[in-house]
């Protein structure tokens, strides 16, 4: 059956538009082909390197997480000269989290030796480590500062502790109790008064170091004792 002119003219026009097509495809890899292929290859290939690279970095990870027990074993079976040498490995790794854990174990293994200073600059090098995590680097200066205290001049404990002693921060009673006690040695009295008074208030520091500043505020002419709960005043009634 003969088609109607106007449908001969659509089926020319699409074969017409095919072979154009197939035209372009040809030129484009007659001269872009080899370029395009390199491109594929060499994105396979960088793919393929960043998951070697993945497997090996957890290869390398699961391998020093495993030196770091055995490290901590031989601690525990009393053996530091068996474990000194991996923690002093992997304070050197490229992994912020073992390395942090390796120096702080270095540091209070140096610390059973009461030698103050070289356990100091232990943490020092992790409160300097920029690598390292707020929380953490806060942490190790507050250790380094508790080891160099006798040292250090009150003033400089003060600005050490300052940004650390607040309401509600996770260090108010560690950091709080040192730079209490450097506005005493400055002469800092009423200072220092209130401030144990507000690590007496704070439920969220520990209950030992509360205890203590509750008896320091007391001295001082603070009262910090805690008001007893509504419920508890009413029932006393």
């Amino acid at each position: 059956m003969a088609l109607p002119p106007n449908a001969n003219a659509e089926v020319f026009m699409r074969e017409v538009d095919e072979e154009v097509r197939r035209d372009r495809m040809t030129q484009f890899w007659t001269r872009w082909g080899k370029v395009a292929i390199a491109a594929i290859v060499l994105g396979l290939a960088v793919l393929a390197g960043v998951l070697y690279w993945q497997h090996r970095s957890r290869e390398a990870a699961g391998a020093e997480g495993e030196r770091l027990q055995a490290a901590y074993d031989s601690l525990g079976q009393g053996r530091i000269d068996k474990a000194q040498p991996a923690l002093a490995d992997l304070g050197a790794s490229d992994r912020d989290v073992y390395r942090a854990l390796a120096k702080f174990t270095e540091a209070d293994i140096i610390l059973q030796r009461n030698d103050l200073k070289a356990a100091a600059a232990k943490f020092a090098e992790v409160a300097g480590d920029t690598g390292q995590a707020q929380p953490i680097r806060d942490l190790a200066l507050i250790r380094q500062t508790a080891a160099e205290f006798d040292t250090l001049k009150p003033q400089v404990v003060v600005e050490r502790m300052r940004p650390l002693a607040v309401p509600g921060g996770a260090w108010l009673g560690s950091a709080g109790e040192m730079m209490a006690v450097a506005q005493l040695r400055l002469g800092q009295k009423a200072q220092a008064g209130q401030l144990f008074a507000r690590i007496a208030r704070d439920e969220g520091v520990p209950g030992s170091i509360r205890q203590r500043a509750v008896q320091m505020a007391g001295l001082l002419g603070v009262d910090a004792v805690p008001a007893a709960p509504a419920a508890t005043q009413e029932t006393a009634r």
